[in-house]
């Protein structure tokens, strides 16, 4: 189907006379959550039919039509449930740097082509820190967009908003130009995003100098008192002196979860996450063969009254509310995206459900609080640990907000550079 593609692409390229699709002839994998014509879409679950796809998801279509060729589908956990990329459906995916490591989730097949040079780019998604998590793992770059910049549909339900299709990728540059071609609304969508930046692209954007900036910054947990690695705190206190270096104000700021959610922001969005996990259709019969995350997920959506959700949800949107008040004033915000280092195989399950809930809430407690605000947020691979494993920095924008965040990080790229770095698998 690759070649295929590409020789299509090519002759586009010797006949054409006039402007060329922006992604023609790039290759590109698609995260197994999305729907591309003629190819089964597993959903990294046993559960799902073998048949081939009758259509293109939205987002597939816009790459398609932007001229990008199709490697394949890339493995993700059962629905995208965990942040990380084992399921009953395949091997678990493995993290180029080290594989006995895992590359995160739930984007992390995604991530681990593009970190072992299998494809050029991604596609993947983040519901609760799904790109930015295998970015961070992988020593890429994961971008999730604002909320309503790229539509889910036809084809995908667009649920409460959470979750949004983005790049995962090497560079900045690449990662505003797959922007641009996933970029676009959709009749029927729930949300909509600003208009694009000025100057039309996002493209445009990552050249652009980003002038002095107002940054905030924290990296702890407040009440949760999730311990952070000292490996992620020094690739924290690096990514200060970077910006302070580059003449941008950095200012320490309040943990979210405490300072705006009133304390309850982890209860509130772990209501939402079952939520999520319940409104996938599966064959009642077939429940049994769902993996024991996602059975323990969908139970406790069901014990979950409606008015608990609905309260869950509008204690959250009030804190969104506060959090856009207080964090007005900075053009951007700087966190770890993980609060460990990339871990083992396996690290996640063997103890109940409930026990790998709790290791996951461990890993990535600083993600998802920018998908129940729908800001974007992009994780870029600035550090490498003493023992050579990439740790990522995240930056938040405003909403609407992601040509500021491509020229930042376009500029702490060009003055920390990181695609030289590869996996040690790259060298033999």
């Amino acid at each position: 189907m690759a070649l295929d593609q590409a020789r299509k692409a090519e002759k586009r390229v010797m006949d054409a006379s006039g402007d060329l699709p922006p992604l023609l002839g790039v290759p590109l994998a698609v995260k197994d959550l999305d729907p591309v014509a003629g190819v089964p879409t597993t959903y990294g679950s046993r559960t799902a039919s073998a048949a081939p796809a009758p259509a293109d998801s939205g987002t597939v279509a816009r790459l398609r039509a932007a001229g990008a060729l199709f490697l394949g589908k890339t493995n993700t956990p059962e629905f995208g449930s965990t942040c990380y990329t084992e399921n009953s459906v395949a091997p678990p995916t493995r993290n180029p740097w080290n594989p006995d490591l895992s590359p995160g989730g739930s984007s992390g097949g995604s991530a681990a082509a593009v970190a072992a040079g299998l494809a050029s780019v991604a596609h993947g998604s983040d519901g609760g820190g799904s790109l930015r998590i295998p970015a961070s793992a992988c020593g890429l770059v994961g971008l999730k967009p604002t909320r309503g910049r790229v539509s889910g549909g036809p084809g995908r339900a667009d649920l409460m908003g959470l979750a949004t299709a983005g790049p995962l990728t090497r560079t900045v540059l690449d990662a505003a130009l797959v922007l641009d071609a996933m970029s676009g609304s959709g009749s029927g969508d729930h949300h909509a995003a600003p208009p694009p930046p000025p100057g039309g692209t996002f493209t445009a954007c990552a050249a652009r100098e980003p002038g002095r900036l107002r940054i905030g910054h924290y990296a702890h947990t407040g009440s949760a008192e999730i311990p952070v690695h000292p490996h992620v705190l020094a690739a924290h206190e690096e990514a200060l002196r970077l910006l302070d270096a580059l003449g941008h104000r950095v200012e320490e700021i309040p943990e979210p979860g405490d300072a705006h959610f009133g304390g309850t922001y982890r209860d509130d969005f772990r209501v939402l996450w079952t939520a999520m996990a319940s409104a996938v259709p599966v064959d009642p019969a077939r429940e049994h063969e769902l993996e024991p995350v996602n059975r323990w997920l969908r139970e406790r959506a069901r014990a979950t009254p409606v008015p608990v959700l609905m309260a869950a949800w509008g204690r959250l949107q009030q804190g969104v509310r506060s959090l856009a008040a207080a964090t007005e004033p900075y053009d951007a915000v700087l966190s770890p995206a993980l609060a460990l280092p990339p871990v083992p195989i396996g690290h996640f399950t063997g103890g109940g459900p409930e026990e790998e809930f709790r290791l996951m809430n461990e890993f990535t407690p600083f993600a998802s609080v920018h998908n129940v605000s729908g800001r974007p947020s992009v994780s870029l691979p600035l550090h490498l640990s003493p023992d050579g494993l990439p740790i990522g920095a995240m930056l938040t924008g405003r909403h609407g907000g992601e040509g500021t965040l491509l020229s930042l990080a376009a500029q702490l790229e060009q003055a920390c550079p990181w695609s030289h770095r590869a996996p040690p698998l790259w060298h033999h």
